[in-house]
C-alpha cells in the first residue's frame, strides 16, 4: 500500500513508524513529505527563549531517520487532490491508495494588525529571536498576549509567564517588571478546574497578572499598547504574542477544510474523502490542539490501514485521551491528563507537580526521540 504522509510532526512520525513497525518495505511503500530539514519539540522552543539550551541543540534533523518502507522528503506542498489522492509539491507530484494529512496549524501574524512588529514565541524562529531580545529587558511591562482561540498547546502562555518570572528573578530585576497574561479563554486550563486553579495560585504567589475572556485584537507598537476584544487596552514595553492559527493555505485551497479545517470522523480520523485522513492540528475531532493527541490519532490510522492491508484485527474508536505536562516555574512540573471523547463529559485532572513528573517528562522526550528515529537503535530513552 503506498501511504502519502503530509507533515513530518508528532502524528506524521508516529504513522510512518508504526507503519514501518508493521511491514514497512513489504505491506507498505510509506512517503513523508515536510517543507522543513528538521523536528523541534514544542516545549523545547521555551526553553531555547529562555537561554535554556539553543537552536542547534534542539533541532532533530530528519536526515537521521532510516527505517524499512518509509522515506522522508523535504518538498513544498503546492496542490492536494482529495479525490485523486494526488500531491503535488515544488519538486513534482505523489500518489497515494492512502492520504494523511498531519500538516499542523500555520500562524495568520496579519490577522491582529502589529504583531508582524511585535514579538511571538509560538513559531522556533520567534523563541529564538526572543532569545536575543530578553537578556536586554530589564524594566517595564511584559505582556503575554494570546490573540485567538483555539491555539496550539493550551498551558504554553501561563507556562510563558511563569518562567518569565523565574528568568528575571534570576537576573534580579524582577522587581522592576510587571508580567501580565491576556488570553480569550477565562480560565487558564478549561477543561481542568483544578489545573486552572493551580495555576492562577503560581501567577498570584509571582505577582502575575492575569485576564482571561477576550484575546488581543490589535497591537499599537507605537503607544506600546495591545487591544483586546472587548475594547481593554494593556500597556507594554515587551509583547510576547501567541498568533493567531489558521490551517495551512494549500488545506484550504483543496476544498479539504470546513470552517478553517479539516473536519474527520472523530472515531476514525477519516475525512468526506474516502482513503483521506487527517490527524493533529489540521483536523476539527474536538480535542487540544498539541502533539499527544495527533500521536494518538496518528495510531488509530494506522490500526485501520494495517486492518485494511493485513486483514488483522479492526481499529477500535479513538478515545481522545492525552496528557500534557505543565512547567509551574522554580523547576516544578505538573501534568494535566485529558480525556475528550470516551466519556460523557471532556475531563481534565492535575497531576500537581512532583520529581518524578519532571524526570517523566525527559523521558516523555527522549522516547520519542528514540522510537521515531533520531537515535541510533538502543539509545537510552530516560
Amino acid at each position: 500500500m503506498r501511504v502519502l504522509i503530509l507533515g513530518a510532526g508528532f502524528g506524521g512520525l508516529e504513522l510512518a513508524t508504526t507503519l514501518s513497525e508493521a511491514g514497512g518495505g513489504d505491506a507498505f511503500d510509506v512517503t513523508v513529505i515536510d517543507r522543513g530539514d528538521a523536528f523541534v519539540f514544542g516545549y523545547s522552543k521555551l526553553d531555547v527563549m529562555f537561554g535554556r539550551t539553543t537552536l542547534d541543540e534542539v533541532r532533530l534533523p530528519y536526515s537521521a531517520i532510516s527505517k524499512p518502507g518509509v522515506r522522508i522528503l523535504q518538498e513544498t506542498i503546492t496542490a492536494i487532490d482529495p479525490e485523486a489522492l494526488r500531491v503535488t509539491t515544488d519538486a513534482g507530484s505523489h500518489e497515494a491508495d492512502a492520504l494523511v494529512v498531519a500538516l499542523g496549524a500555520d500562524y495568520d501574524y496579519e490577522a491582529t494588525p502589529g504583531l508582524l512588529d511585535a514579538n511571538e514565541f509560538y513559531s522556533v524562529h520567534g523563541a529564538n529571536e526572543l532569545a536575543h531580545v530578553l537578556p536586554t529587558f530589564t524594566e517595564g511591562r511584559a505582556l503575554v498576549g494570546v490573540c485567538g482561540a483555539p491555539y496550539k498547546c493550551p498551558p504554553a502562555p501561563s507556562e510563558c509567564a511563569l518562567l518569565l518570572h523565574d528568568y528575571l528573578t534570576e537576573r534580579g530585576v524582577r522587581d522592576a517588571c510587571e508580567i501580565t497574561i491576556v488570553t480569550p479563554f477565562g480560565k487558564p486550563i478549561p477543561p481542568s478546574p483544578d489545573a486552572s486553579e493551580a495555576l492562577l495560585t503560581a501567577f498570584s504567589d509571582a505577582g502575575i497578572g492575569f485576564h482571561g475572556g477576550s484575546p488581543i485584537v490589535s497591537i499599537d507598537n507605537g503607544r506600546g499598547v495591545a487591544v483586546s476584544g472587548d475594547g481593554t487596552e494593556y500597556p507594554f514595553d515587551l509583547f510576547l504574542g501567541v498568533p493567531r492559527h489558521h490551517a495551512p493555505a494549500v488545506v484550504l485551497e483543496s476544498g479539504m477544510a470546513e470552517e478553517g479545517y479539516i473536519s474527520v470522523a472523530s472515531a476514525t480520523l477519516e475525512s468526506k474523502f474516502p482513503g483521506v485522513y487527517a490527524v493533529g492540528d489540521v483536523a476539527t475531532v474536538g480535542v487540544p490542539k498539541a502533539g499527544i493527541f495527533a500521536e494518538g490519532a496518528a495510531r488509530i490510522v494506522a490500526q485501520a490501514l494495517i486492518h485494511r492491508q493485513k486483514h488483522g484485527d479492526a481499529p477500535g474508536a479513538y478515545d481522545g485521551k492525552g496528557a500534557c505536562y505543565i512547567e509551574f516555574g522554580q523547576g516544578r512540573v505538573g501534568r494535566v491528563d485529558i480525556d475528550f471523547l470516551s466519556g460523557p463529559n471532556k475531563t481534565g485532572t492535575l497531576m500537581p507537580p512532583s520529581d518524578a513528573l519532571v524526570t517523566e517528562k525527559v523521558h516523555f522526550g527522549a522516547s520519542r526521540r528514540a522510537r521515531w528515529g533520531f537515535e541510533p537503535a538502543g539509545a537510552a530513552a530516560g
